[in-house]
């Protein structure tokens, strides 16, 4: 295995095992910025940029924007943007998680997305998220988002024995409401640790009632999950507000496979391209590497786009419009709105979500001439009815720095008697009015728990992404077209 692709698949690897929430891929997010010399800015506050800068902002703490100006950016030139996802699909624990059946504890949850929910099955399983925490007393109070990971497994959904269920291998069907519940422990447990370790035992009945109002956590979930991630925090039970917790594998991500070729993980749709456009932009921003530039570089990584995009941190939100306008207008104390539309078709956008590979044993499933296969790079994504925003003009842009980098790239079409997935690149493309290639790096079992990509395309899109962002802006004014 060649070393570079094997150090890019490792980085991967190691921000895949840090990140089991798009509030954790943000926060990585973030301290890799920052460990770069990028500028943490807010929309809240008035931003004062400057050419050779490098700036990002975040959304609802699980989306982030991040960009460095070109030193002879001038304002309505374009913005080179690689837009991903942060979001997977996963259970995640409903606004009252408490369940008892059967003499078990259970967790309540609501399924995210389109995952393929048998894979959760007989899986070792904690939580991860965000917990909203009162800190301090009285008029000192403080209300704080804080992130929160459960390091051991503390869940499991079993699956029904055969000896029950005879036909379970001719097709496993189940109920995601009544089925998909994981088990968190035993009634009889849970009653002896109160017994045992309750640390209200001793408190009066008006202060006991006081901690378990109609509106506290301990109503809504059961009091081991809170003491749970109360020692996770180190912080009391009562001091937890609220959360947004999902489920996620305790299972690490890694390098396998008989040539160390494949990476087997959770999440790598879309995180594996979140994580290569983020190095390639850092890495393509170091040194001296924007004093010829002239235009922006910028990353744009999105939440719930499993869900549709459609909220206030996702693509179908004017965060990124918001970014290219305040850019525009704020470099060169630029007032005019025409450099914005100017600077909007200058600009090209690569929507890269992964792609879908062809697999051994359902060859049937892709169309003939578009079987896109792992070593081989990213997949352009094209459909007649725009389910991706690829055209002529903006898959030969791409395919261009593949040629001058000598970088494989492959094409992929759904069959004709199949649906088509989506993506942010023509919700962008609609919403901006923005160039746009759709691409992806080929994997298997997608949005299942634990999925598989190879190592070589990791490298690949690094590589390609990072040539994006540096040639860019010369091989725009070659073209001859309108674009």
């Amino acid at each position: 295995m060649d070393e570079i692709n094997s150090a890019v698949a490792e980085e991967l690897v190691s921000f895949l095992n840090d990140v089991p929430t798009p509030f954790h891929a943000v926060h990585e997010a973030k301290r890799l910025l920052k460990a770069a010399g990028y500028e943490q800015i807010s929309e809240r506050s008035d931003w004062h940029l400057t050419k050779g800068g490098k700036y990002f902002f975040t959304r609802n703490h699980s989306t982030i924007i991040a960009f460095a100006i070109g030193k002879l950016y001038e304002p309505g030139n374009g913005f080179m943007i690689v837009g991903a996802h942060t979001d997977s699909p996963c259970p995640k624990l409903k606004p009252v998680s408490k369940v008892n059946k059967a003499g078990f504890l259970e967790v309540g949850v609501q399924t995210y997305g389109g995952g393929l929910w048998h894979t959760w099955f007989d899986r070792d399983l904690t939580v991860a998220g965000r917990v909203m925490l009162k800190r301090g007393n009285g008029e000192s109070d403080s209300f704080s988002h804080e992130l929160v990971r459960i390091g051991r497994p503390i869940l499991r959904i079993p699956t029904l024995a055969i000896h029950l269920d005879r036909t379970v291998n001719e097709g496993f069907k189940f109920n995601t409401q009544t089925h998909l519940a994981p088990i968190l422990a035993t009634a009889v447990k849970d009653e002896f640790n109160k017994l045992t370790g309750a640390k209200t035992e001793n408190l009066s009945i008006e202060e006991n009632a006081s901690k378990t109002s109609a509106k506290s956590p301990s109503n809504a979930h059961h009091n081991l999950l809170l003491q749970l991630l109360a020692e996770e925090l180190k912080c009391e039970p009562e001091e937890i507000c609220d959360f947004e917790l999902q489920l996620c594998d305790t299972q690490p991500s890694l390098i396998g496979g008989a040539f160390k070729e494949f990476i087997f993980s959770g999440r790598l749709d879309n995180l594996c391209m979140s994580f290569c456009s983020l190095k390639a932009l850092i890495d393509s921003s170091k040194d001296d590497s924007l004093e010829h530039e002239k235009g922006v570089r910028m990353v744009a990584l999105f939440d719930h786009e499993e869900v549709g995009s459609d909220s206030a941190q996702g693509a179908g939100s004017p965060a990124m419009f918001d970014a290219l306008k305040r850019i525009t207008l704020s470099v060169g104390n630029s007032t005019s709105e025409v450099n914005v539309n100017r600077a909007i078709q200058c600009s090209f956008l690569v929507s890269a979500d992964m792609a879908h590979c062809v697999h051994p044993n359902y060859p049937e499933k892709h169309e003939d001439n578009h079987q896109p296969t792992m070593h081989k790079g990213l997949v352009i994504k094209h459909n007649a009815n725009q389910r991706y925003a690829t055209n002529a003009v903006t898959a030969f842009i791409f395919r261009h720095i593949a040629t001058k980098h000598k970088l494989p790239v492959q094409d992929f079409v759904v069959r004709n008697d199949m649906a088509c997935g989506s993506t942010i690149g023509p919700i962008l493309a609609s919403g901006v009015g923005i160039r746009t290639v759709d691409v992806g790096a080929p994997q298997l079992s997608m949005h299942s728990i634990r999925e598989m990509c190879g190592v070589d395309d990791v490298s690949y899109s690094y590589q390609h992404f990072r040539a994006f962002f540096q040639e860019f802006t010369q091989i725009d004014v070659k073209l001859t077209v309108d674009c």
